[in-house]
């Protein structure tokens, strides 16, 4: 039998009493070093409780060891042990939040490996909760690796999120099994990446896309080592946040598009606030808000010096295209009407419109207002 088991978000203090029976009763337990931290004072925690356990009979110790990336993406001494074994997998936080473990659980079924998966507490959602921020404003979730490529990818993410208004969540590079050469910290502690080295990352994007308009006044909050005694949630500009001190470990970064008078306020009361909130979304540069700043004022003027070319021409009959002229103008009245009232898939169709009873006079005719 394999038991994927969520350690929650305070390792052995949040492990349910439902998830102690198992481990009591298993003979082979691996912990997860891939998808998240669990620390050396958990594993002692885990062997001292399996080891009072065992005490009756002491030929059949329960193994206990850390598993890294590889062991578990390769899988097959997990599912050959289930089958004639109880194996627990030892995961940091809910165990199905990383996809690694829904193509493991596929496989069990087509080996006929029985499983069960006992649910806990996730740091995602338990950071955004202790934020205050509404959960079903939050876009699409995105990690940021030290690799500074990676950056291309997070910033295209918030600035999809950030066009529908929507926040971003930012989860940061965990590994324990090897650290960029820039790393100064001990062998045997995993890599963490800072949140300044997110924003840095995140600015020098910016000069080369220059669509968030992102800079060091933008608003973001930073949640660090949520559920453990040292958690702590610090919101207010970059330029604030790039210059705190903050603990190594488990770090995320909130990107907040619009903001909801009830978010700011939580935002007040349980972070520690360092800046007064801005809406970041006010000031992101819109794909269709560029398109429409050059289709209307480009489609008006062609509407215009077509107009103009038609009444100098005497061979053209004024009255002939009034219709299809009266119809464009129309069209663009309507886009303009469309783009104030925030409705632009509507501006750039009506645009389309004129611009195409624009085009058919130009290619009927021989004439190009543009």
């Amino acid at each position: 039998m394999l038991y994927l088991i969520g350690v929650g978000i305070n390792e052995y203090d949040s492990l349910s009493i439902g998830s102690i029976d198992i481990l009591k009763h298993s003979d082979i337990v691996f912990l997860d070093r891939f998808t998240g931290f669990l620390s050396e004072e958990f594993a002692l925690k885990i062997k001292n409780m399996l080891n009072l356990t065992n005490n009756s009979n002491q030929k059949n110790q329960t193994k206990v060891k850390f598993v890294e990336r590889w062991f578990i993406e390769d899988g097959r001494e997990i599912l050959d042990n289930s089958i004639e074994k109880n194996v627990c997998l030892l995961i940091y936080g809910d165990p199905l939040i990383a996809t690694t473990y829904n193509e493991l659980l596929a496989r069990a079924i087509k080996q006929s490996v029985h499983y069960k998966v006992i649910h806990s507490s996730s740091g995602i959602s338990s950071l955004i909760g202790e934020s205050g921020l509404h959960y079903y404003k939050f876009g699409k979730t995105v990690t940021m690796m030290s690799d500074p490529l990676s950056s291309i990818t997070v910033y295209d993410t918030i600035y999809n999120n950030i066009c529908l208004g929507l926040h971003t969540l930012i989860l940061t590079e965990y590994n324990n099994d090897e650290r960029p050469k820039s790393s100064k910290l001990n062998n045997n502690v995993p890599f963490f990446l800072p949140p300044k080295n997110v924003f840095d990352l995140l600015l020098e994007r910016e000069k080369d896309l220059k669509l968030l308009n992102l800079s060091e006044n933008s608003f973001a909050i930073v949640a660090s080592q949520i559920g453990s005694e040292n958690s702590k949630l610090i919101c207010g500009r970059i330029k604030s946040l790039l210059n705190m001190q903050i603990d190594t470990g488990f770090n995320s970064i909130i990107i907040p598009g619009n903001l909801h008078f009830t978010e700011i306020e939580c935002l007040k009361n349980l972070t520690i606030m360092i800046d007064e909130p801005i809406d970041n979304s006010a000031i992101v540069d819109r794909l269709p808000d560029r398109m429409l700043k050059r289709y209307i004022p480009n489609a008006k003027q062609a509407l215009d010096n077509l107009i103009a070319m038609i009444h100098s021409e005497k061979s053209i009959s004024e009255r002939e295209y009034s219709v299809v002229l009266e119809n464009a103008e129309n069209y663009l009245f309507d886009a303009e009407r469309f783009y104030k009232q925030g409705k632009m898939e509507l501006a750039i169709l009506s645009v389309g419109y004129a611009e195409g009873l624009i085009d058919s006079l130009r290619f009927q005719k021989g004439i190009n207002p543009w």
